[in-house]
């Protein structure tokens, strides 16, 4: 008899059958006799048991696979013997494949090469389909950085971490002293005080070349800018929340110490009869416009200190990752401190109530932070901040990527602009009042064709006054449209009227005017002038000295009319250049001037003048007109349906009016891109003024894309989005996406529009919103195999590999799993969609304060996210993906340890030569481990190390490495030796091994801030991530499984872990995406129960523990193998 040591104190074949494919001759003779020899004692499966545990359509696949005789001819029929062998030989192939970890069947390679190609799918869409044409320019500076110092350990507790720079620019101003207003730029994740360059270089640019010689701008209260940036070393901001809150902490220090350098004099040289700066602007990157609210929040921060914060591409709405609690509960915390300032009946009951927010995004050029998350709707109201896409500013229309936002020439234009003209440094605030800025912000961000767009006309008082006769002006009839084909072809000024409409009409007119001339504000350069007058009553004395301007084109006639005028050019609207040679908005072409009017805005006035100054003909054009808004914007009242299956099609028809728009309310989705089609503008005899532009936008947020010479365009913007909060306070249905065309009137034909769903563009939309599923929907999936491979185990003995519990899984448990979850999206879909009128409440329910009674802010956070039950599918989609995943990274597992396992072999190999030891295989037992008192010393080391100094995550790195070895050292003891026992240890630890490292992507963010932090020589302790009790199953489950030791089977304890793991599931499912950090201690909870079920076989004593850590909890009795 030979004798074998085995870990599990059981026999060799403890745990499986004999391998039938090694069975002799004499013992497949009969199916009794392999049975009796399987069977041999009590320690042994049945294999009935298996059988049993099977699915019965496992089985019928199987002896599909297994290829059975099919009707054989009289001349084939076998013998009772060839058919026993026969059935045999079937098993045995059953059996190889049940216990080989790398067979796979037909189906699971089915779903792994669908996953593979529908992700290649939606990759190839993201990076292909619906992309937004890049125009940024690049800015060049001349950048000097002065390094405060003294801002040092007695101003702030970061100081040995963070710094302050002050930028200068040379020639220009080369002075470390302090003069203007104080600006402080604060960079994003990983982002470098650097960033600041080409904006803080434009201020001072325009400052020197344009602000200085502008006498009324600096009488207004212009003047220089102090560029400040912060050094954060590149901290990973959006990992971590405790490093966001270091960061708010140390930029409230500096901001009272930027303050500070105003008071002292030998460091300040502004104009001693100025007030002294009490707040600064902030501008904040990325996740430095986060950084940038939660200053506000935090105990440090001094009132009134900010009142003007500009942000781009800043997540505010939500994080961009959730796997850090810290950060989930600081976003939750800032956001509901912004919530409730502004939810304050009165004024002085907000802290923030003089403070403006603008977010500026990037689009979908972005895809670092998806823009979705840069809404301001959530947070404050219209009258304090807004969201603006680049798309959208005037003279930009075009997106940026995340980079390029700190150095695109045309936005670091507009912001440097607006912050200058939001200045008064005659006030101590250095800005003006707060619905002063937000006319400023609107303005240079907006296209002013928004409904909160302010007209300045009703503000102005008339500067021009006109003086016309018969003979020099020229009246187009009521109704009729004035077109302008020459402008200064009669070689001398001339007048053209329109007459407004009177007010009271059955139907709602507007006024628009389109031209390829610039309007001058100051109308004595420009060659074309629009112009709203009212008739000038007869005064005594000359009161044409009342007026700035004076246009007279009388010619001294006696019959002359005069009108008090305001000049229509403040209210200019840029449109981007349209013709047979546009091919993108950004061209280098001059843009179109547009003027847009409610009737109601012009009843003070009588008449609309159009006139032209040109002294020569020019290439030049001009199109005017008052037309009914009914005409003019048409509702599509199609549902979504029928848009995703059938499209949309309008027609322009012949007569139309200079402005169509169509309102489609459907199409709201930000997961939804459409192709559009219009057909040839034929103008026939006439010449084509201009080809058609297209305009699409949101009302909320403010997001515009052009399309000029319109043949074919993409239809698509950051409509409602997955997983984001509802408005701050109660509004109406979003109005979707409305197209509005500028076509030439004056072509006598109709044009045909469609508009048809671009499935594979639609589909690279889910990479931005849905990335974090796959951190989450793989642990289901894993979770899934698991369930399935403990149920095998304790009702047969047998831990199947996870390739065969994949298997079974596919064609019974995940089908119904994903139908169940697809039925509860449609369930969640429709109840966020519905108007909540009171807080969530429940088990998983985030904790919120009064003012949340009305409005629920995280309805939308469970599984899809989506109010559009239209997405159900995604569910499944995303099933498949995942299971795709799991299986790829199943074998990429397989593969690792196969490769440590040749290396681990080798090592031994050399080993054994090394002691001349080539005779015979040294006989050792299946694990050899390291004493118990080792390993309770190395694990309470670690745990130590935990609680004092290093992050729970890096411990929980540590584990899946000693897992990996524990695997390899599995797997190399099973190919010396193919017992049942060493089967079942291997794939159970092999199982575990997938399971920590679907865990891992949630834990290496925080692992990466700490490492980092080391890197910048950054020694404080985290003070957080330091719980070992999150760690601690995990350590003490790994260390078991290094001594071999095989988890006892269970009957009514089995239950138990088959709950554990479908709740692991079904949370993984739908809270995983937006609380992903909470899948670790869940699987944390999972080990712990698994070391549970390890200390049911021992007697639960130190002793027990001692005999359990060295996998000998038999007291060490060996059996004999027979």
């Amino acid at each position: 008899m030979r004798r074998k040591l085995s870990s599990s104190a059981d026999e060799d074949n403890e745990g499986g059958l004999p391998d039938p494919s090694k069975l002799n001759n004499d013992e497949k003779k009969t199916f009794s006799t392999a049975k009796f020899d399987a069977t041999r004692n009590s320690d042994t499966l049945d294999r009935r048991k298996i059988e049993k545990a099977l699915s019965p359509a496992q089985l019928a696949f199987d002896t599909w696979t297994s290829k059975p005789l099919s009707s054989p001819r009289k001349s084939e029929q076998l013998t009772p013997q060839q058919a026993e062998d026969k059935m045999l030989d079937s098993r045995a192939r059953r059996w190889h494949r049940i216990r080989n970890p790398w067979s796979c069947s037909l189906l699971t390679l089915t779903a792994a090469l669908s996953a593979v190609l529908l992700m290649l799918f939606i990759l190839n869409s993201f990076m292909t389909r619906q992309l937004d044409s890049k125009g940024c320019d690049m800015y060049y500076t001349r950048s000097i950085f002065f390094n405060f110092a003294d801002f040092d350990t007695e101003h702030t507790r970061f100081a040995s971490k963070y710094s302050l720079h002050l930028y200068r620019e040379i020639g220009f101003d080369e002075d470390k002293k302090v003069k203007g207003v104080p600006v402080l730029f604060i960079p994003g994740n990983a982002g470098s005080y650097r960033q600041a360059r080409s904006l803080a270089s434009e201020t001072v640019q325009h400052y020197y070349n344009t602000v200085q010689q502008d006498k009324s701008a600096l009488k207004g209260g212009a003047t220089s800018i102090d560029f400040f940036s912060v050094d954060f070393n590149e901290d990973f901001t959006a990992f971590h929340g405790q490093t966001l809150l270091d960061q708010a902490e140390y930029l409230n220090d500096a901001v009272a110490y930027i303050l500070s350098l105003y008071h002292d004099p030998r460091r300040s040289q502004r104009d001693p009869g100025l007030p002294d700066p009490s707040s600064v602007i902030l501008i904040g990157h990325s996740m430095g416009g986060v950084a940038a609210r939660t200053m506000l929040t935090m105990p440090n921060y001094q009132s009134n200190s900010v009142n003007t914060i500009v942000t781009i591409s800043a997540p505010h709405a939500r994080s961009p990752v959730s796997v850090d609690a810290d950060l989930v509960r600081t976003y939750e915390r800032i956001n509901t401190y912004w919530r409730d300032a502004h939810s304050q009946k009165w004024a002085s009951d907000n802290p923030l109530w003089h403070v403006t927010l603008i977010s500026i995004a990037g689009g979908s050029l972005d895809t670092t932070v998806p823009s979705d998350y840069a809404s301001l709707s959530s947070l404050v109201p219209s009258t304090h901040g807004f969201t603006v896409f680049t798309s959208s500013i005037p003279g930009m229309w075009t997106g940026a990527d995340h980079i390029q936002t700190t150095w695109c020439v045309q936005l670091v234009r507009p912001i440097a602009r607006s912050i200058f003209e939001a200045l008064d440094v005659h006030r101590p605030s250095q800005t003006k009042p707060r619905a002063e800025r937000m006319r400023v912000f609107k303005r240079w961000y907006l296209t002013g064709m928004e409904a909160t767009a302010e007209k300045t006309l009703p503000y102005k008082e008339p500067t021009t006054l006109l003086t016309l006769e018969d003979q020099s002006i020229s009246i187009n009839p009521s109704g009729k449209r004035l077109v302008l084909r020459s402008i200064g072809r009669s070689e001398k000024p001339m007048a053209h009227v329109l007459p407004i409409p009177p007010q009271g009409m059955p139907t709602q007119k507007k006024f628009t005017f389109l031209s390829n001339l610039p309007l001058e504000e100051t109308a004595h350069t420009g060659h074309l002038d629009v112009l709203l007058c009212s008739v000038l009553p007869q005064q005594p004395g000359n009161s044409a000295a009342l007026f700035a301007l004076n246009i007279d084109l009388s010619e001294g006639g006696a019959g002359s009319t005069r009108f008090a005028c305001k000049n229509a050019a403040t209210d200019r609207i840029q449109l981007p250049a349209s013709y047979r040679t546009s091919v993108y908005p950004f061209d280098k072409q001059p843009p179109f001037s547009y003027l847009q009017y409610d009737l109601e805005d012009l009843g003070e006035h009588q008449l609309v003048a159009v006139v032209e100054k040109a002294p020569e003909s020019m290439n030049a054009w001009a199109i005017a007109e008052f037309s009914e808004n009914s005409e003019s914007t048409s509702l599509v009242s199609t549902g979504l349906q029928h848009l995703l299956a059938f499209g949309a099609r309008f027609k322009l028809a012949a007569d139309r009016p200079l402005v169509t728009t169509f309102e489609i309310p459907a199409l709201h989705s930000s997961l939804l891109a459409f192709e559009l089609r219009m057909g040839k503008q034929a103008c026939g005899g006439n010449a084509e003024l201009f080809t058609p532009l297209l305009r699409q936008y949101l009302s909320e947020p403010h997001e515009t894309r052009y399309s000029v010479n319109v043949k074919e365009a993409n239809v698509s913007l950051h409509g409602i989005a997955p997983f984001m909060p509802p408005p701050l306070r109660s509004q109406a249905a979003s109005n979707g996406i409305s197209l509005q065309f500028w076509t030439d009137p004056t072509c006598d034909s109709s044009i045909d529009v469609s508009l048809m769903v671009d499935i594979s563009g639609s589909i690279g939309k889910l990479v931005m919103r849905y990335r974090i599923v796959f951190a989450a929907f793989p642990l289901l999936i894993v979770a899934l195999v698991l369930r399935k491979q403990f149920r095998l185990y304790d009702d047969s003995g047998a831990f199947v590999t996870f390739s065969e519990s994949m298997d079974l899984c596919l064609r019974t448990s995940m089908p119904l799993f994903f139908l169940a979850l697809t039925f509860l999206s449609i369930l969640f879909a429709i109840s966020s969609a519905a108007t909540t009128t009171t807080a969530s409440t429940g088990f998983f329910s985030r904790s919120g304060n009064a003012t949340e009674s009305a409005i629920d802010y995280t309805k939308n956070d469970l599984l899809l996210g989506t109010q559009d039950p239209i997405f159900w599918f995604l569910v499944p989609m995303f099933g498949l993906l995942s299971a795709g995943i799991c299986i790829i990274i199943n074998y990429a597992a397989l593969g690792v340890v196969f490769l440590l396992q040749m290396a681990f072999r080798l090592l031994m190999f050399r080993s054994s030569r090394s002691k001349n030891d080539h005779a015979r295989k040294p006989s050792t037992p299946a694990f050899t481990s390291t004493s118990p008192r080792r390993r309770i010393i190395t694990a309470s080391v670690l745990l130590l190390l935990v609680s004092t100094v290093i992050p729970y995550q890096f411990a929980y790195l540590v584990s899946c490495i000693v897992q990996l070895a524990t695997c390899t050292r599995a797997s190399y003891h099973l190919s010396d030796n193919g017992s049942g026992a060493n089967h079942n240890f291997y794939n159970y630890a092999h199982s575990i091994l997938l399971l920590m490292l679907c865990v891992l992507p949630i834990n290496i963010p925080v692992l990466v801030v700490w490492v980092h932090n080391l890197a910048v020589h950054w020694l404080t302790p985290f003070s957080s991530h330091h719980n070992v009790l999150s760690i601690m199953p995990f350590i003490l489950l790994v260390e078991t499984l290094t001594s071999g030791k095989m988890i006892p089977r269970q009957s009514r304890l089995g239950y138990v872990t088959n709950v554990l793991f479908f709740i692991l599931a079904v949370y993984a499912a739908v809270y995983g995406i937006s609380y992903a950090y909470l899948l670790h201690h869940l699987v944390n909870l999972v080990a712990a129960w698994l070391m549970a079920l390890h200390f049911s076989g021992s007697d639960l004593s130190l002793s027990g523990l001692t005999r359990i850590l060295d996998g000998d909890d038999d007291g060490g009795h060996v059996k004999k193998r027979p």
